[in-house]
């Protein structure tokens, strides 16, 4: 055993048994580096991670490699979702050198933490052909990788804001902005598969997000099927599971068919939220489906006793990527007997499998309607089918060998699938929803909130590492969509309170953004600054959404200035690269059509905001309470009726049009893009 051993995360035990002698990232593993004056190896993955597993198959757990990894180097290894602050550094020093980023990221660093060579996976040979290059160009050169190092150190210390141009100042208002963000996302889309016109492809729900608010505020019924489009096929691909529900992060080709089979928290939260957005908007129950099912998986496979969700599935079984989710037709004729036919069509299973090795992906390409029509059934009579077949092939599936599981959980993951089942609640009134979503945030407020501090993990009944921004900015926003769907102020108060601490440790004043780690926290080689939407939405761009909200909620006015300034600084890049500034983008939205406060007081107002949230409006916040006992600022200048019932306030910098009662003089009221 090496001291990984001593760790709560699934990746880092994993390799705790290795011939290398690991050190996790610390004070011992430095010091012996300075001490010793040896070249540090830092190796950067995570539990779900294909190729990190084949690498440590191939090269970690060799006795001929480890003895040259251990003779030259301190070898430490890093769980990127424990540490996304030391893998974005070293992620930004590959990229810098000019090589090919991703996972495993294995960096060589001088003792002093700067970085002088890089890469991913490398085969056995190359490895052991590179280790022994290094190690000989330190003994020989170590002046020259040195002077290298310093070089990197320098640009990976330059600030985000200065490499692109940008400062926190006024934001100049346009809505043909928006017109020009949306022609540009639309140029790429693929449209044939949907999604956007690149290989491989991932779902990016911050594009669609928005793509869906700009068609709604814009009344662009062509753009809104553009959505539409992309989703159903997303949802009928093979990086969909069929059977369970969820997600895979990606698909390896253009098609949304063959995926990296596993499956990310982050990535099925904001899935969730987009689709049910999608069906409370189409009232489309394919979408409802896709709902349903991946909630069911979460509560089957991810949901921890303590209200906490697991960060991550493996794509791996028995050391096979997809073996637990794929099929042979052989198997599946056995097993469903007459249904097969139609299955056979439905899913485009082939005889000798429609994936390599001769196994079937579940790969959906006709709508439910066209397979019913063909096989001389009734749409209704087919999804019966559908859900018997799926729930037979299911209690078989549940009997094999199941992928491996990161069984940690993580602040900010949490809060988006929170975020996602929350808005799951308001597509379809299903209050069990809400209450998953609420008892994980109160899980993560007691668990992982500890003496006015957020920590990003928990296992085993302990919280370490201390939150980074994405956690924070995570946390905010799903508890001011908690406030939004409860009513109870303990939401919104906790919103605040974490971000008053981010504004306090995170926020840098001289350019008007937030580190992504918290700088008097840990000295490290470079304080970076998230600020690209990616498949998850940068930090930065979720901590300006929740300013801009957060001062609607609490009418405090220094939230919404901080924001406005954050977008003012991002404004031409996103109209240059919106592909990766979505969020931003959204952001932009929000500004550019005024954000409608809806207020409701009195008695009924719960119903009354049910039923406003039940059909999705974008930009709009809702605040409502039954009785003046406790409430927020937003509230607190509204009255009801004079017999005690419901109005509801819809109001635009804090000045209300004239107060109504029903849901239909409500919507009349919000803004549209003109």
């Amino acid at each position: 055993m090496n001291r990984l051993i001593h760790g709560q995360s699934p990746y880092l035990l994993q390799h705790a048994h290795n011939p290398v002698d690991w050190y996790p990232w610390g004070e011992e593993a430095l010091e012996k580096a300075k001490r010793e004056n040896k070249p540090i190896l830092v190796s950067i993955g995570y539990s779900a991670c294909h190729w990190c597993h084949v690498m440590e198959r191939e090269s970690f757990e060799d006795e001929v490699t480890a003895d040259l990894m251990n003779d030259h180097f301190v070898c430490i290894k890093i769980d990127r979702e424990e540490r996304p602050d030391l893998d974005n550094i070293y992620m930004d020093a590959v990229q810098a050198m000019g090589l090919q980023g991703g996972w495993p990221l294995n960096v060589f660093l001088m003792p002093n933490q700067k970085p002088f060579y890089g890469g991913t996976y490398f085969k056995n040979h190359q490895w052991k052909g590179l280790l022994a290059n290094i190690a000989d160009a330190f003994s020989k050169h170590e002046d020259q990788l040195a002077e290298s190092a310093e070089g990197f150190g320098k640009s990976l210390a330059r600030r985000e804001t200065e490499k692109y141009g940008i400062s926190a100042g006024a934001l100049d208002f346009d809505p043909d902005d928006l017109a020009e963000i949306s022609l540009k996302l639309s140029s790429q889309f693929d449209m044939e598969w949907g999604g956007m016109n690149r290989v491989p492809k991932f779902p990016m729900p911050a594009i669609w997000l928005f793509t869906l608010d700009y068609a709604l505020l814009s009344k662009n019924e062509d753009l809104k099927e553009k959505v539409f489009f992309t989703l159903k096929k997303i949802g009928m691909g093979g990086i969909y599971d069929h059977l369970r529900g969820g997600f895979a992060r990606y698909s390896v080709d253009g098609e949304w068919f063959a995926p990296h089979f596993e499956k990310m928290l982050y990535d099925n939260g904001q899935l969730l939220e987009l689709y049910a957005k999608a069906f409370q908007v189409s009232g489309d129950h394919f979408f409802l489906e896709k709902v349903e099912e991946t909630i069911a998986w979460l509560e089957a496979e991810m949901l921890q006793e303590e209200g906490g969700f697991h960060a991550a599935q493996d794509a791996d079984s028995e050391g096979v990527e997809g073996k637990f989710y794929t099929w042979t037709y052989a198997e599946l004729a056995n097993l469903v007997g007459d249904e097969l036919p139609w299955l056979n069509k439905l899913y485009n299973l082939k005889p000798n499998g429609n994936w390599e090795n001769g196994v079937n992906i579940l790969f959906q390409t006709e709508s439910y309607s066209q397979i019913a029509s063909e096989f001389g059934m009734s749409e209704d009579d087919l999804k019966k089918k559908i859900k018997q077949v799926k729930n037979s092939l299911l209690e078989v599936r549940n009997q094999r060998i199941f992928p491996g599981k990161d069984d940690k959980i993580l602040s900010g993951w949490n809060a988006i699938m929170s975020s996602g089942l929350i808005q799951a609640y308001h597509a379809t009134g299903n209050h069990h929803y809400l209450q998953l979503a609420l008892n994980n945030l109160d899980f993560i407020k007691e668990k992982l909130y500890q003496k006015d501090l957020l920590y990003r993990s928990y296992k085993n009944g302990h919280h370490y590492t201390p939150a980074f921004l994405e956690d924070y900015s995570q946390v905010i926003k799903a508890n001011l969509m908690a406030f939004e769907a409860s009513g109870k102020l303990a939401y919104l108060e906790f919103a605040q309170k974490l971000s008053d601490y981010c504004l306090e440790a995170f926020y840098d004043e001289s350019d008007g953004f937030f580190f992504f780690n918290n700088p008097k926290a840990e000295k490290l080689i470079a304080d970076k600054k998230e600020l690209f939407d990616n498949v998850i939405p940068a930090s930065n761009s979720v901590m300006a959404r929740n300013l801009h909200r957060l001062s609607i909620f609490t009418y405090e006015e220094k939230y919404g200035e901080i924001a406005s300034k954050m977008l003012g600084g991002m404004k031409s890049l996103i109209l240059k690269e919106p592909g990766f500034l979505c969020n931003w983008a959204s952001f932009l939205l929000e500004s550019l059509v005024p954000t409608a406060e809806i207020g409701i007081l009195g008695k009924g107002a719960r119903e009354k905001a049910i039923e406003i949230q039940r059909g999705y409006q974008p930009n709009t916040i809702v605040a409502w309470v039954e009785n003046m006992t406790e409430t927020a600022p937003i509230l607190s200048d509204k009255k009801p009726d004079s017999d005690g019932n419901a109005l509801i306030y819809v109001c635009f910098d804090h000045t209300c049009q004239k107060p109504v009662s029903s849901i239909e003089e409500t919507i009349s009221q919000l803004p549209y893009l003109a």
